[in-house]
């Protein structure tokens, strides 16, 4: 499986949601076809360890996404609480680009 590089230039978005009590922003980036290629996210404090953490996610997230690796397919893999929702940052990007996350805080 390679990988997809994206455009140069490309569509990309923000957008504020809520993950483990702390509010984060994911930005992100799309293929010409409506595809998410690429996230970004940005956390409640710069330099914080939940920001580092969610960012450092974010990258291997986008890297799974160029190899065309579904976030439905990844979601079954994020930590969930006894109602299903996800603990974490990622699992709730991930979440959101599978239709299933809250898009906003």
């Amino acid at each position: 499986m390679s990988r997809e590089p994206l455009p140069v230039r490309r569509f990309s978005e923000s957008r504020d949601f809520l993950a483990a009590g702390m509010s984060f922003t994911a930005t992100l980036g799309f293929y010409d076809d409506g595809r998410v290629g690429e996230v970004f996210i940005d956390g409640p404090k710069a330099g914080s360890d939940a920001e580092v953490n969610a960012s450092d996610a974010a990258v291997l997230l986008s890297i799974l996404l160029q190899h065309d690796i579904s976030p439905a397919v990844l979601r079954r893999g994020m930590a969930r609480d006894e109602e299903g929702r996800p603990l974490g940052p990622i699992g709730a990007v991930v979440d959101m680009l599978a239709g299933d996350g809250q898009e906003a805080a």
